[in-house]
C-alpha cells in the first residue's frame, strides 16, 4: 500500500459526515471545490520537482498591505499560490504583467525574476504553497533590490 498517497475512497468517506452535517443544518455547499490543475507555471514552464536533496513543503499567508511589493525576488522550485483577499499584481520578465484576485490560483514561475504589488484599496492575502527542499531557500531575493 502507498501511504504516501490518500486514496479516493478514504476521501469520500471524510467528507461523508460532512455532508450529513452540512445536510442536516439545511446548508447547501460545494463539498469540492477544484482551485487548478496544471503541468506548467503562468510562464508556460513544465513543472519539474526536486530530484536533489529531501523534499519538503512549505506554507505561508503573505499579506501586503495597499502600494505595497514583494520586491524582485525568484523561486528556485514549483511555488502554488492562492488570493484569499484583495488582489496582486505580478510583473514578470518582458514586460509580461498578471492580475490576480480573491479566489484565484497560480503556479509561479520558476527562477523568473518577478515582482508581487498589491494595487488594490484593500490588504491582499495569498497562501503560498512551496514545493522545495529541506535546508534550501524557497525565495531567492535580487541583489538589485
Amino acid at each position: 500500500m502507498d501511504h504516501g498517497r490518500f486514496p479516493a475512497f478514504a476521501f469520500a468517506a471524510f467528507l461523508a459526515p460532512v455532508a450529513i452535517v452540512g445536510a442536516a443544518a439545511g446548508h447547501e455547499y460545494q463539498r469540492v471545490v477544484p482551485l487548478i490543475t496544471t503541468s506548467e507555471t503562468i510562464l508556460g514552464q513544465p513543472l519539474a520537482y526536486p530530484t536533489e536533496g529531501t523534499p519538503q513543503i512549505q506554507s505561508a499567508i503573505v499579506t501586503l498591505l495597499p502600494g505595497e511589493e514583494t520586491g524582485m525576488h525568484s523561486h528556485p522550485y514549483p511555488t502554488y499560490g492562492f488570493v484569499l483577499d484583495g488582489e496582486l499584481t505580478v510583473s514578470y520578465p518582458g514586460g509580461v504583467s498578471k492580475l490576480f484576485r480573491k479566489g484565484e490560483a497560480v503556479m509561479d514561475a520558476v527562477n523568473a525574476l518577478h515582482n508581487g504589488k498589491n494595487n488594490g484599496s484593500e490588504p491582499m492575502r495569498v497562501l503560498v504553497v512551496f514545493m522545495g527542499v529541506e535546508g534550501k531557500a524557497n525565495t531567492i531575493l535580487s541583489k538589485e533590490d
